[in-house]
């Protein structure tokens, strides 16, 4: 099996997890004998399909027409909001304690970008 990561921020996703594929191939219509190219799977984390989905429409008609499925699929079910939530938590616990308690400091450089 390969491994895939996102296309977005180049996380690595294991078989199972959360995310977002977006399926992309070509064929000609109208033409015969019909050509297909062979499919691609793009992948996107909870956390960059969501991003996404809330962000601004992206430039291009390809672009466009992916950024609308991609929000149709995160508006369609919470799971993958939840999700990206839920790691996103993970990440906070790590980098700053909460109130009153003893953790480690932040890592100087250590940012979190969409």
């Amino acid at each position: 099996m390969d491994h895939l990561y996102c296309l977005r921020c180049n996380r690595e996703l294991e078989a199972g997890q959360k995310s977002v594929a977006v399926f992309l191939f070509a064929q000609t219509v109208g033409v015969k004998p019909r050509q297909k190219s062979p499919a691609q799977r793009i992948c996107f984390c909870p956390q960059c399909s969501v991003s996404l989905a809330m962000g601004p429409a992206p430039e291009g008609a390809l672009n466009l027409a992916a950024w609308q499925m991609i929000r149709d699929i995160v508006g369609a079910d919470p799971a993958l909001t939840e999700a990206a939530w839920e790691s996103l938590h993970g990440i906070e616990e790590t980098l700053l304690p909460a109130t009153g308690t003893t953790g480690a400091l932040p890592r100087p450089g250590l940012y979190f970008e969409f």
